[in-house]
């Protein structure tokens, strides 16, 4: 279970990508989370994923 608070969620997120996934689309896969679901959570705090540095940002 993902924590529901965006902020929560954000470091918890970019925790797993920067310890344990090489991107998104591994974290979600392994994880069984929604990335469509995700990411509109994240940016309707003000996140959104970059891919070159694998963080919420």
């Amino acid at each position: 279970m993902i924590p529901k608070d965006p902020f929560i969620l954000l470091g918890y997120i970019n925790m797993k990508l920067r310890d344990e996934y090489p991107d998104l689309e591994e974290l979600c896969k392994s994880e069984d989370i929604d990335r469509s679901a995700l990411e509109e959570k994240l940016a309707a705090a003000g996140f959104n994923y970059d891919p070159t540095s694998n963080q919420f940002k």
